[in-house]
C-alpha cells in the first residue's frame, strides 16, 4: 500500500521480512546508512516506527503512519484485546479457525500476513498486545514531516488515536478514510507526508 505512492514521489521503498519487534528495530537500524530516512508502518508497525524515531531523531527524516492503535501503554485498547484473543484462538484451535471469522480484504490480508509468521504467530500477537506505543509527550518531540491515515469507522484502530497523534506531532498531516477504501487508501499517508513537508507559510 505504500510502495506505489512512494515510487511516485521518487522514494526508494524497502520492506524487510521481519517477525519479532527486535527484528523490526534491527531492520530500521540497518536501513540507516548515514543519511536520515523516512520510516513508517501500519498499526504495530506505526508504533515501532514512531518509537524508533523518538529514540533516533537525528536519523529520521519523516514518518508515514497508518492506523496507530493506542498511545503509551496498551491497557484496554481494542487492538490489544483483539491481538490477545487471536493468539488464544490460534494456540487452542489453529490458524484456520482464527481466520474463519473474517471475510473479504481483511481475510485476505490476515491470511497472507499471519501465515508468514509460522510458529512465531502466537508469540508475535502476544508481544504486540503488550508493547507500548510512544506517549503524546514523546511524539511532541518529533519535529519531522509526518503523514498519518486513520479509518473513521475502524473499531480496532480508533480514529481518535490517529487524531491524538496528529495533534501531538508538530508537523503532521492527518488523512481520514473508511474501511471500505482499505487497503489502498492507507497509501494516502504518503500524500499526507508530502503535504507535511511543505513550508507552513
Amino acid at each position: 500500500m505504500f510502495a506505489e505512492p512512494l515510487s511516485q514521489v521518487g522514494a526508494v521503498f524497502t520492506a524487510p521480512r521481519v517477525r519479532t519487534l527486535s527484528e523490526r528495530l534491527t531492520a530500521l537500524e540497518n536501513a540507516f546508512t548515514g543519511h536520515p530516512i523516512v520510516v513508517g508502518g501500519v498499526s504495530l508497525g506505526a508504533h515501532v516506527a514512531a518509537s524508533w524515531a523518538v529514540r533516533n531523531p537525528e536519523k529520521c527524516a519523516g514518518l508515514i503512519l497508518a492506523l496507530p492503535a493506542w498511545t503509551g501503554a496498551p491497557d484496554g485498547a481494542p487492538a490489544a484485546a483483539a491481538a490477545r484473543a487471536s493468539a488464544e484462538i490460534v494456540a487452542r484451535q489453529g490458524l484456520d479457525t482464527a481466520l474463519s471469522g473474517t471475510t473479504g480484504w481483511l481475510h485476505a490480508e490476515l491470511s497472507r500476513a499471519w501465515r508468514g509468521y509460522g510458529e512465531q504467530l502466537v508469540p508475535h500477537l502476544e508481544e504486540a498486545a503488550e508493547h507500548p506505543a510512544p506517549t503524546l509527550d514523546e511524539l511532541k518531540t518529533l519535529d519531522v514531516p509526518t503523514g498519518i491515515v486513520g479509518c473513521a469507522d475502524d473499531p480496532v484502530h480508533p480514529i481518535e488515536i490517529a487524531r491524538e497523534w496528529a495533534d501531538a506531532l508538530p508537523r503532521a498531516v492527518l488523512t481520514e478514510t473508511t474501511l471500505d477504501a482499505y487497503p489502498h487508501a492507507l497509501g494516502r499517508a504518503v500524500q499526507a507526508w508530502q503535504q507535511a513537508r511543505q513550508p507552513c507559510c
